[in-house]
């Protein structure tokens, strides 16, 4: 055995033993043999630093990962993480920016040249932090979305897909960045609440035409007013009433002269604003949707903006001069389109002006609007109509919705499946193209006449056009969530037959945040049924966010932000860990507290001085993987419940509870094992008990150490020679029963001592007091020894009824007087307990007022009202203690 220390600390464990397990090569041991088990991380960006929810998704999956590694399974998890095109691509502009230099400064070549310089010098970072959290991942095969056998991967998926008719070349929407000059997918707009305005237009109509209520124009409202310039319709809604006798009818535009036309679309709510909506496909995905609906052809709806969001000239020619070149919004001070519309149709007398409250005019109604944002450009995204490259996603969907209709892949918790078959079955064409120079560059190269040919190679694409075809390569390139969506096969080999794509495809489980369900988790399954024929995993666990102590979602702008790496300095990361695993419950987000955090480094400390004990006891680690033999009820009982607490802690591992897991071994280990069975042995250890007791904590650090892995490796360690380490060892195999006898009898003195405990501690009776128990309708009186030792107290005689003055407790439905008169003050205790109790429910009361009215409950901040009910809980439970406390002294 190796002496340790009196005090716990971390984080000196926590950097030896990770170097240790990495070097060793024990995260991924030669078994080529035993039954594969295998997950994927979902590759962090490699601009990336460690989050919470990090944190949290890693944790989850190392607890299955050694979880498997210990029952013997050729256990493997692959790790990597994302080129992240638009994050990388930013942050070496900006580095290039802080030097007064810029990208179009250099070729495509060299500008990617010093992407992978300062990919090889500051990518790093989130792989050395998830070694930190003790991440078992297999580093030895770590991957990179832009590796050689990855990127050739890649290239032929989209080949394939294309020769396939999956994927297609259109001209639609999308959400256009233009301050990265790129479109950008739905996962990186941010919609934040903004002040902004309602304008209220005239739209004359043309040809002397009027609507039923005699007006020769429609009132059209909108928050976009710049967008008018590439108007192509106006919808009402077809069952409105007001506006029959014009649909199909033209309007004058007022600002370009252009005839549009009046549409019946369901688009359009009669109850929001005038009920008529100005129709600009070319910058609204609704108003794309309604002219589409009309007839429009995309190729031919009018595009008003240029990639800088600066207005440019409308394919017909009818954007006045005078707004070319603005930029949609104020600039630098200077008006933009926006404010140039709104002046010039208040000129014409066709801006409705705003009254308010104190009928004062305004030229637009105030209005808090929900506004898309780049969150990584920063700036308002433009719906922006322009060619793309897109993957038929509808048809892709297919396999995937079957595959979980049927049971073949398992979502859980089952509550995601409504949402999964709502997106999957609305889903729309999925534009995998992105106008930057880092990343997969698309293999697609056009002729004159813009004919694209498709193909692995240039030379290939060349033999497709012919002999002086000369050909130019598309510029864009792939999403990542294209390359990404390959993970869990391209990272084993694929497209090659390798051996170890052949043991290790499918994967076992997907743990993901829901967040990315249809970004990454639904298009691995599209990817992975299309391309391999087989769905990537049979299991996809979905966790929740982790959140601010009150609730809120953490950004940056809030300042809630919790850096997981300075809770690992304060805490050490096997807390860290164990906390996520124990807030963990399926369906629900996690709030964090730093006080949980504390309290499980607490747990680690418990456990360290469990086996500073057994150590000076002269107890080690033990030599048997069944359970030892036992004669001393004490033994028989701890035996039983390691097997108990094992089978519990399995069905969790099964159904992937991970609060379950969490409770069961924190249950046994601090309060089965260190609080009772280490008390109740004391004074009594013999060889039996000896080797019973380094048995179970034997068991207690291999079921632990999915969660704590490095305190456990630390005390397999010290507790004697082993011929293997923790991380490697044997799923716990007891090979014994619960012996009922001896669990009835330990738990009945478990009950007694708590009882005593309780009584003491209820009516304030100090422990220099001894008490006396005597049975009042024939109640056993076994347990001396322990009750004397853990509860200063010894059996009386049997009585037939309680002596004044008494109080009773009552144990397995047996009642017992405790005689108090010479351990307390009676009459000064019953009035501490009964003046603290009125104080407790005048509280209760108080708070039940403050609940009660609905001013405090809709007004109040939902973390003031959700105090108000923990404060209400909590005091109403303190009364009822109080007063069950007095009863017992009569």
């Amino acid at each position: 055995m190796t002496e340790l220390a009196k005090t716990f600390e971390p984080g000196p464990i926590e950097a030896k033993w990770y170097q240790h397990w990495e070097k060793g090569g024990l995260f991924r041991p030669e078994r080529p043999d035993a039954q594969a088990y295998t997950i994927v991380n979902p590759p962090p960006n490699v601009t990336g630093s460690l989050h919470i929810g990090h944190a949290l998704d890693n944790t989850l999956q190392d607890i299955m990962i050694r979880y498997e590694r210990l029952r013997g399974k050729d256990a493997l998890w692959v790790v990597g993480v994302d080129h992240a095109g638009i994050a990388t691509q930013m942050v070496v502009e900006r580095q290039m920016e802080a030097k007064q230099d810029k990208r179009t400064n250099y070729s495509r070549e060299d500008f990617i040249k010093k992407v992978w310089e300062w990919k090889e010098e500051s990518g790093g970072t989130i792989t050395g932090q998830l070694r930190r959290l003790g991440c078992s991942m297999d580093w030895s095969r770590e991957q990179f979305t832009m590796d050689p056998h990855f990127s050739k991967a890649v290239l032929k998926v989209f080949v394939d897909l294309y020769n396939d008719g999956l994927i297609y070349r259109d001209k639609r929407l999308v959400n256009w960045d233009v301050k990265l000059k790129t479109a950008i997918s739905d996962l990186e707009v941010e919609t934040i609440e903004m002040k902004g305005g309602f304008w209220h237009f005239k739209y004359p109509l043309a040809d002397g035409v009027k609507t039923s209520e005699g007006k020769d124009y429609l009132e059209v409202a909108t928050t976009r007013p710049e967008t008018m310039l590439a108007d192509m319709a106006v919808a009402v809604h077809p069952e409105d009433e007001r506006f029959a006798s014009v649909v199909g009818k033209m309007i004058d535009h007022p600002i370009t002269g252009r005839k549009i036309p009046v549409v019946a679309d369901e688009h359009a709510d009669p109850e929001l604003g005038s009920g008529c909506v100005k129709i600009t496909p070319g910058h609204d995905f609704n108003d794309f949707d309604v002219g589409k609906r009309a007839g429009m052809e995309p190729a031919k709806m009018l595009n008003m903006l240029d990639g800088n969001g600066d207005v440019c000239q409308t394919e017909d020619g009818l954007v006045p001069d005078e707004f070319i070149g603005l930029h949609r919004f104020k600039k630098n001070g200077v008006d933009g389109a926006r404010e140039l519309v709104v002046t010039r149709m208040k000129e014409l007398g066709l801006l409705i002006p705003h009254v308010d409250k104190d009928g004062e005019e305004h030229d637009a109604e105030p209005r808090t609007i929900q506004t898309p944002f780049g969150d990584r450009g920063g700036v308002v995204i433009e719906p922006w109509l322009t060619d793309q490259w897109y993957v038929d996603a509808e048809k892709l969907a297919v396999q995937p919705i079957e595959a979980v209709k049927n049971g073949d892949v398992e979502i859980v918790p089952k509550s995601w499946e409504k949402t999964f078959f709502n997106w999957m079955e609305n889903i729309q064409p999925w534009c995998v193209s992105r106008q930057l120079w880092w990343g997969h560059q698309i293999p697609a190269w056009y002729d004159a006449d813009g004919k694209a040919y498709v193909a692995m190679s240039e030379e290939e694409a060349q033999a497709q056009a012919g002999e002086g075809v000369a050909l130019k390569r598309d510029e864009d390139v792939l999403d990542t969530w294209f390359s990404s969506g390959l993970w869990p096969f391209a990272t084993l080999g694929w497209p090659n037959q390798t051996d170890l794509l052949a043991k290790h495809y499918p994967n076992d489980l997907l743990v993901s945040g829901f967040d990315i369900l249809f970004f990454w988790d639904a298009r691995m399954m599209m990817m992975g049924r299309q391309l391999t024929g087989e769905n990537p995993w049979p299991k996809l666990y979905l966790h929740g966010l982790v959140r601010a102590a009150d609730g809120q979602k953490m950004s940056k702008s809030k300042g809630n932000v919790v850096d997981p790496l300075g809770l690992i300095d304060q805490y050490g990361a096997d807390a860290l860990r164990f906390f996520m695993a124990a807030m963990e419950s399926q369906g629900r987000d996690i709030k964090m507290d730093d006080k949980r955090v504390e309290g499980y480094r607490n747990f680690g400390t418990k456990i360290w001085n469990a086996a500073r004990f057994l150590q000076a006891n002269g107890i080690g680690g033990s030599d048997t993987i069944s359970a030892p033999s036992a004669t001393k009820p004490v033994n028989r009982w701890i035996i039983g419940e390691v097997v108990e607490t094992l089978a519990r802690l399995e069905k969790a591992f099964e159904e992937l509870r991970f609060d379950g897991m969490a409770d069961a071994i924190y249950r046994f280990a601090w309060g089965t094992f260190c609080d009772w069975y280490l008390e109740l042995i004391k004074g009594d250890i013999d060889d039996e008990t000896k080797a019973v007791a380094a048995w179970a904590f034997d068991q207690i650090l291999v079921m632990l150490h999915p969660f704590m892995p490095f305190i456990t490796e630390e005390l397999w360690s010290a507790m004697g020679e082993r011929d293997y380490d923790l991380i490697v060892a044997k799923w716990p195999e007891p090979k014994a029963d619960v012996d009922a006898e001896a669990k009835a009898g330990i738990d009945w003195t478990i009950a007694l001592i708590s009882e005593v405990r309780a009584l003491r501690a209820e009516l304030n009776i100090p422990w220099s007091s001894r008490l006396t128990l005597h049975p009042l309708d024939g109640g056993a009186t076994d347990g001396a020894e322990a009750l004397d030792r853990m509860g200063k107290a010894e059996w009386g005689a049997e009585m037939k009824t309680a002596p004044s003055g008494s109080a009773q407790i009552v144990v397995a439905g047996k009642s017992y007087a405790v005689p108090l008169a010479d351990a307390i003050d009676l009459d000064a205790e019953r009035a501490r307990l009964a003046k603290a109790a009125e104080a407790a429910e005048k509280e209760v009361k108080s708070l039940e007022g403050r609940l009660n009215n609905p001013n405090f409950v809709e007004r109040a901040k939902p973390e003031a009202v959700e105090k108000a009910k923990a404060d209400h809980q909590a005091r109403s439970e303190e009364a009822t203690r109080l007063r069950a406390a007095l009863e017992r002294l009569g």
